[in-house]
């Protein structure tokens, strides 16, 4: 048993976690504290990302917008690869559909319309018949989620900061002012503040902590590599339908990436992909798409989390000294994560959020807590 003492304890090494260890690293001895053997297992690695900046509720497309800059020109040393690639996206209507592809292009920045022959041109497997309506947002790209979670984690080991792997919490107590975390092994991190960046167990570490849950929701996504031969899908655009029943995107340049866009809620665990919706994932696409599916190449499925109202969680607890909530980033984790570490930071340690400051009080924890007092 070991017993190391830090300014701050972050709980969770996933994006939202190894992003707010690193840009509080900055100034504070942290530890970036996970369960698992790697980290980042259950959400951040099984991402496949896009920026998009009208993906999201206004909090969050708020920060990925304040988050280009940063993929755009990261810091030196940052990462050794580009972080991100040019990928438009295409949005797919149906006549049926045709209101909220209108929604889409009234309520959108940077989107714009096309004709269906331009769609076509964009996707030449799309079935003659199918469109009703199409609209391109150009401005989004690809982003290497590996190389930004590495980045992030080299970026805190490079500021002193400790990351403890294996290290399930067990025990989170509050002792005079300082938490403890012990950890299944009996190592012991003690800080004066916890950060809770846990993703689907987020309620759960707030349970030990003595905090009360916010009624976060872990959501079953579920992803398909497919062949798309005939076609050459390297410069593809990623393909979305409106509705966000499916999309499809280009992988490794030769494969295509094919989700059902489901949200099934679900148990913070080591969640699995189920072959309905592998199958359903693929049937909509080819509603849209003459390609022919052979097999399955590879199937996965991730986590998403969110909070009652879909929108962030980051602040602190109104009821527990010490206890700063990072949580239910849902989808939309990795798009916004400079933006949102440098958030995270600037509260926790006090400092004026900048840009960012209007959504102080909108996405604090304390909203829901006044919700269960009513």
């Amino acid at each position: 048993m070991t017993i190391q003492d830090f300014d701050i304890a972050v709980i969770g090494a996933g994006m939202a976690g190894a992003t707010a260890a690193a840009f509080l690293s900055t100034d504070k001895r942290v530890a970036l504290i996970e369960a698992e053997e790697v980290a980042g297992y259950h959400t951040t690695g099984r991402s496949a990302a896009i920026w998009i900046q009208n993906y999201g509720p206004p909090d969050v497309r708020a920060l990925t917008r304040l988050s280009r800059p940063f993929y755009e020109a990261p810091p030196a040393g940052f990462a050794d690869i580009a972080l991100i690639r040019r990928r438009p996206v295409l949005l797919l209507a149906t006549d049926a559909q045709m209101p909220e592809l209108e929604s889409a292009l009234a309520e959108g920045q940077g989107i714009r319309r096309v004709t269906i022959e331009q769609a076509h041109a964009l996707v030449p497997a799309l079935r003659p018949g199918y469109l009703g309506g199409a609209a391109t947002e150009e401005d989004a790209f690809d982003m290497d989620v590996a190389a930004i979670h590495q980045g992030f984690l080299r970026m805190l080991r490079s500021n002193g900061g400790t990351l403890g792997l294996r290290s399930r919490a067990g025990r989170i107590e509050r002792r005079a002012g300082v938490w403890e975390v012990e950890t299944a092994s009996g190592d012991i991190f003690r800080a004066p503040v916890v950060v809770n960046a846990s993703g689907a167990w987020g309620d759960d570490v707030a349970r030990i902590a003595g905090a009360a849950p916010l009624g976060l929701q872990p959501c079953r996504r579920t992803a398909a590599i497919v062949d798309p031969s005939p076609f050459d899908v390297s410069d593809w655009p990623m393909i979305v339908d409106v509705s966000e029943g499916w999309y499809a995107r280009p992988e490794a340049r030769t494969r295509l990436m094919v989700s059902p866009a489901d949200a099934t809620p679900t148990h913070p665990h080591d969640v699995q992909p189920e072959e309905i919706d592998v199958a359903i994932g693929i049937d909509r696409m080819q509603q849209a798409l003459d390609i022919p599916v052979r097999r399955v190449e590879h199937s996965w499925a991730g986590l998403r989390t969110f909070t009652p109202d879909g929108s962030l969680a980051f602040g602190w607890d109104p009821r527990v000294e010490g206890f700063f909530w990072c949580v239910g980033q849902g989808g939309y984790g990795i798009q916004t994560a400079p933006a949102a570490g440098r958030f995270v930071a600037d509260l926790v340690l006090g400092r004026d959020p900048g840009p960012a400051a209007p959504l102080t009080a909108v996405i604090g924890p304390g909203r829901f807590a006044e919700v269960t007092a009513r």
